[in-house]
C-alpha cells in the first residue's frame, strides 16, 4: 500500500470530523451564542449546502491546477475555515467558518479519489479509494465521539482547535507523502464538462442520490427511532452510533475489495442487501436486539456502496474524471438532503419514526432499478461497438472488466 494513501485518508478524517462532530456540540454552541436550536441547525444544513455547491464549483475551478497542488490548496482552505470557527466571536462568524471549510469538502474527496486511484495498479483502484474514504468512516467511529467528549470537557472551541491541528498534520502529510507523479496531468475544463455527455455518468449520479440518500435519510432520525420505538435510553444512543460507525468502516473496506473485482455485481448485491436491511429495521424496530442487528447491517451495506459508486463514475469519465468525481460527492450530499427531507415529511404526516426507514428502503430500491437499466444500456452499447469493431477491423476495449 502506498504510504501516500495514509495522508489522503488523514485529510478525509479531518473533513469527515468537521462535518459530523458539530451535531454533538449544537446545544453548547446554541447556549454560547444565545441562538435557538433551529438556528444552530444551520451549522449542519449550511455546511451540507456548501458541500454540494463547492463540490462542483471548486472542482471546476481547479481542473487546470495539478492535483497535488490542488489538494494542498484545499487543505489550506479547510484549516482556515476551522481556525475561523475556533476563534468565532459570534454565531455568524462560526457559520461563515463552517461554510468556508465545507467549500473544500466535495472537491477534496473528488480529487482525492482520482489521486488515490492513480497511485495503484488498475486492479486495485477501488481498494485505494476505499482506503481514502476509510478516513471518513473512522471520523464517524472514533472522531465524532471523541470530538464531542473533548468539546463537552473543554468547551466546543477545543474541538475546532483539534481539527485545525489535524488539518495542519494532513497538509504536511500530503506535501511529503503524495508523489508528484500523481499531479502531472493537467485536465482541461472543456474535456471535464464533455464527460457529462456520457449518459452513464448521469445514471451513476442518480444511483448515488438514491442509494446513499436512502441510507442517510433513514439515519437522520435514527435517535428518535432508537429511543421512541426501540426503547433505548438516550444515554445508549452514542454507543449505538459507534456500532453503526463500525459497520460503515467494515462496509467501506469490504465494498472496496469487491468493487475491484466487479463494480456492477457489488452494487447489485449491496443495494439489494441495504434495502432488505432497512425493511428489516423498519419492521422490527420495536425489538431492541433486532434494532441493534439492523443498525449494524444498515451501516455495513450503506457505506459498502461508496467505493463502487465512486469507481463507476470515474470509469465512465475515465479521460476526464476529476469533475465527474467531484460531482458524485455533491450527489452524495444531495441524496442526504433529499432523504432527510422526505423522512421529515413522513414524520410530519404522522406516519411515525419508522417511516423514514421505509422511505430509505424505497429510495435504495430505486437505485437498484436505475442500476439494472444502466447495465442493460451499457451492454447494448458494448454490443454495438463490438459490431462496429468487427466491421472496421479495429480493436476496442468497449467495457472495462470491472464494469462488466
Amino acid at each position: 500500500m502506498p504510504i501516500g494513501l495514509i495522508a489522503l485518508a488523514l485529510g478525509g478524517f479531518g473533513i469527515g470530523l468537521t462535518e459530523f462532530v458539530i451535531a454533538g456540540l449544537l446545544p453548547d454552541v446554541a447556549d454560547n451564542f444565545g441562538v435557538t436550536e433551529a438556528s444552530a441547525g444551520w451549522l449542519i444544513t449550511g455546511y451540507a449546502l456548501a458541500v454540494a455547491i463547492g463540490a462542483v464549483l471548486m472542482t471546476a475551478a481547479l481542473t487546470r491546477v495539478p492535483r497535488k497542488r490542488a489538494l494542498l490548496g484545499l487543505m489550506i482552505l479547510f484549516i482556515a475555515g476551522n481556525l475561523l470557527s475556533a476563534l468565532a466571536p459570534s454565531y455568524a462568524v462560526l457559520l461563515s467558518g463552517r461554510v468556508l471549510a465545507a467549500l473544500c469538502h466535495g472537491a477534496f474527496f473528488g480529487i482525492d479519489s482520482v489521486v488515490a486511484a492513480s497511485m495503484v495498479e488498475p486492479a486495485k483502484k477501488a481498494g485505494a479509494i476505499a482506503i481514502m474514504f476509510g478516513g471518513l468512516t473512522l471520523a464517524n467511529v472514533l472522531g465524532v465521539p471523541l470530538g464531542t467528549l473533548l468539546g463537552q470537557q473543554f468547551g466546543w472551541r477545543s474541538t475546532f482547535w483539534a481539527i485545525t491541528v489535524i488539518g495542519v498534520v494532513a497538509f504536511a502529510g500530503l506535501a511529503a507523502l503524495v508523489p508528484a507523479g500523481t499531479s502531472t496531468q493537467r485536465p482541461d475544463l472543456r474535456a471535464e464538462v464533455r464527460a457529462f455527455r456520457e449518459p452513464q455518468v448521469w445514471l451513476s449520479l442518480a444511483m448515488t442520490v438514491l442509494g446513499f440518500g436512502g441510507m442517510f435519510g433513514a439515519f437522520t432520525y435514527i435517535a428518535y427511532t432508537l429511543t421512541d420505538l426501540s426503547g433505548f435510553p438516550a444515554g445508549a444512543v452514542p454507543w449505538l452510533l459507534i456500532l453503526f460507525g463500525a459497520g460503515l468502516f467494515v462496509g467501506n473496506a469490504v465494498g472496496g475489495k469487491a468493487a475491484d473485482r466487479s463494480v456492477p455485481r457489488t452494487l447489485y448485491v449491496v443495494f439489494t442487501a441495504l434495502a432488505a436491511a432497512m425493511v428489516l429495521f423498519a419492521a422490527t424496530a420495536a425489538s431492541r436486539p433486532m434494532a441493534i442487528v439492523s443498525l449494524l447491517l444498515m451501516g455495513l451495506f450503506g457505506f459498502a456502496t461508496v467505493p463502487a459508486l465512486q469507481m463507476r463514475i470515474m470509469s465512465y469519465a475515465d479521460h476526464a474524471p476529476t469533475l465527474a468525481s467531484g460531482s458524485n460527492i455533491a450527489a452524495f450530499n444531495v441524496g442526504n438532503a433529499i432523504g432527510a427531507w422526505l423522512g421529515g415529511l413522513t414524520i410530519s404526516a404522522g406516519l411515525g419514526y419508522a417511516s423514514p426507514i421505509w422511505v430509505g428502503a424505497a429510495m435504495t430500491a430505486g437505485a437498484l432499478v436505475v442500476l439494472v437499466l444502466a447495465q442493460a444500456a451499457a451492454r447494448r452499447r458494448a454490443r454495438e461497438l463490438r459490431h462496429t469493431d468487427g466491421l472496421t477491423g479495429c480493436h476496442a476495449d468497449v467495457l472495462p472488466s470491472t464494469l462488466r
